[in-house]
């Protein structure tokens, strides 16, 4: 085969496949008008562009370990280093990761060389996307290809790749190809702005006479009008009889040309998803930009370095990840809100919640537990209510060996028959009553004793009656006393005295309630 048959088999072979990379040359065979220069022009694509990798730039880059089901970060790598400080000699991390970022949105994608030594990444390089090409395989489902910087050949385990919208995962698609007319437009607008603003404010037009204009007379006008157009001072041009100007052109408020800008503004922001208000600097949603806008190019990022960066025996026990919790924070009245549910809800405590504020611990482990609530276990099925300090089981009335109250509240609710009967000295068993006194209204003083170990379950209109007649015959007349009998109506109550009006009332034996 001659060095002819070869050349014509790599043109067969390479029909229909050629990548056109230069940007004239697209130019020039009609494929696209737009370059990454036209499109920097443009102050929302420079903004956006910029505010996003403003963010991604100053995020840390953390690596991770998963064990036993559980997360726990990874230092002393240093690969930590290489992506957060100085990955290569001459450019600093904010430097670097700023390039990336236009790379992937204005380019075919963003390209870190990895220098290794002894199968150790040394240092990461960022490539310039316009100094590679790349040189892809024919096959479309088993897809590879190689990468040439200078004429030398790469394999892609040598790059880090992050592509925008990649389909072969080789190059990707840049918003200059994808939204190439909305720059454009944007584009030729501000030349349009640059021509009104370099003729003064003056109208293009034609100048119209009604007669013949000798040489020396169209010599004449020329250079005034020349003169008017292109100098910069407020020259004047004096119109022979005869001569009109006619207007071939509008103002820019007749185009609309702020209107039309702001427009196109919105529509920018639409491509790097974020708020109009946010690329022009109206607003600060901190928290809708990093989720919105920076999140995606994060998890791309991450993904990158997660296939590339990390050897075959980390993957799936390691991982990289940015850091977004400071970005995330929100205000300071937000965290302060926020924490002070959880501190309530008992999801945090006072020192973790100072941690997390970069302030030193104050030493309390303790959680707050409020006496309203009752505390459920649903493993033992074990129910607490500290209130009472009280311990019980779902489905049984009291746990063997539970904590009681000492003193057990007024109301707690108990059976008739519960009540234990307790002997006393002045009770006459014939007619039921107290030797120290009878009928309505009447108490037994200092001998009396309570009859139960129980308070007696009352309602409470029963027990505001009882305790009315206690506090109006008893603690009249027997000062000091705590403990003894009051007789009404209905019958006849043991009682003791456990505070400013805090009664255990009991049955005397005998009458039933």
């Amino acid at each position: 085969m001659g060095l002819f048959d070869w050349l014509r088999r790599r043109e067969d072979r390479a029909e229909g496949e050629v990548e056109v990379e230069d940007a004239l040359l697209r130019a020039i065979l009609g494929k696209s008008t737009v370059d990454r220069k036209m499109a920097l022009q443009v102050p929302t694509v420079s903004g956006g562009i910029d505010l996003i990798a403003g963010i991604i730039a100053q995020t840390p880059i953390g690596l991770y370990k998963e064990e036993n089901g559980k997360t726990r970060p990874v230092t002393g790598d240093p690969r930590l280093r290489l992506l957060n400080d100085e990955p290569e000699d001459n450019m600093d991390a904010n430097q670097f990761w700023r390039a990336v970022v236009a790379d992937y949105y204005l380019g075919k994608g963003a390209y870190i060389f990895m220098n290794r030594r002894k199968g150790k990444v040394v240092s990461l390089h960022y490539v310039p996307e316009d100094k590679i090409s790349v040189q892809a395989k024919e096959d479309p489902i088993f897809k590879d290809f190689d990468l040439q910087v200078n004429g030398q050949l790469y394999q892609p385990r040598h790059f880090i790749k992050i592509l925008r919208n990649s389909r072969d995962g080789a190059t990707g698609t840049p918003i200059t190809e994808e939204s190439a007319k909305l720059i454009q437009v944007a584009y030729r607008s501000m030349i349009m702005e640059l021509a009104m603003a370099t003729r003064g404010g003056n109208k293009k037009g034609f100048l119209q006479s009604d007669k013949p204009l000798s040489d020396a007379a169209m010599e004449k006008l020329k250079a005034g009008w020349k003169e008017v157009y292109g100098a910069q001072d407020n020259s004047a041009m004096v119109l022979n009889n005869g001569v009109t100007f006619k207007e071939c052109t509008e103002t820019a408020a007749e185009l609309q040309l702020d209107e039309n800008k702001k427009t196109n503004a919105n529509e920018f922001a639409k491509i790097f998803h974020v708020s109009p208000d946010v690329v022009s600097g109206r607003s600060a949603d901190l928290e809708g930009l990093v989720k919105l806008a920076a999140m995606p190019l994060m998890t791309a990022i991450q993904c990158a370095l997660n296939k590339d960066l990390l050897l075959e025996r980390e993957k799936g026990s390691l991982y990289f990840a940015f850091d977004t919790k400071e970005l995330l924070k929100g205000s300071l009245r937000e965290r302060m809100e926020a924490y002070k549910t959880a501190v309530e809800a008992n999801i945090m405590q006072i020192d973790e919640v100072r941690f997390a504020e970069d302030l030193e611990p104050l030493g309390l482990s303790w959680i707050k537990l409020g006496l309203q609530d009752v505390l459920y276990d649903p493993k033992t099925k074990t129910i607490y209510t500290p209130n009472t300090n009280q311990t019980a089981t779902m489905g049984e009335k009291t746990v063997p060996g539970a904590a009681k109250s000492e003193d057990p509240p007024l109301q707690e609710r108990a059976d008739d028959g519960n009540i234990e009967e307790r002997g006393n000295p002045n009770h006459d068993p014939t007619n039921g009553r107290f030797t120290s006194g009878a009928g309505g209204g009447s108490a037994g003083g200092e001998g009396e004793r309570p009859f139960a170990k129980k308070p007696l379950a009352l309602s409470k209109r029963e027990y505001a009656h009882v305790t009315s007649e206690i506090s109006t015959h008893f603690e009249a007349r027997y000062k000091g006393k705590t403990r003894g009998v009051i007789y009404l109506s209905d019958g006849s109550y043991s009682f003791e005295i456990r505070g400013f009006g805090d009664y255990n009332i009991f049955a005397k034996k005998g009458l039933k309630k």
